[in-house]
């Protein structure tokens, strides 16, 4: 019961900033999900419905999946996988999540990795 109120109340908030980013393919969204396990990265045209790069605590194999450091090392290999692709620049799209703890640190280090949002 409680855990359902949490989650209704993130989509909420996912869906209120989700009218406003929007990814193109000139600018494609960064959308990030959070676990108590790992945390994810995608790269996403919206346009034409594509995720580009995508990147995960789960697929680098990092035994504490859940923390800061993993949450940085997602970032890091976002950002090459965009910038193989040929993207310089997103839209942050947090997820509902508040810009603090894990979701802070993988923004910070996919700008520090080169992508520019």
């Amino acid at each position: 019961m409680q855990i359902e109120r949490i989650q209704q109340g993130r989509q909420r908030r996912k869906w209120r900033s989700r009218k406003n980013v929007f990814g193109t393919s000139e600018r494609p969204r960064l959308s990030v999900f959070r676990s108590n396990k790992y945390i994810y990265a995608q790269v996403i045209d919206d346009t034409a419905g594509v995720t580009l790069a995508a990147a995960s605590s789960l697929r680098l194999h990092i035994e504490h999946g859940c923390n800061i450091a993993a949450a940085k090392a997602v970032g890091v290999e976002i950002a090459k996988q965009a910038q193989q692709v040929g993207i310089k620049a997103v839209c942050f799209d947090r997820s509902g999540y508040k810009y603090h703890g894990r979701i802070k640190a993988l923004a910070d280090a996919a700008r520090e990795a080169g992508l520019a949002f």
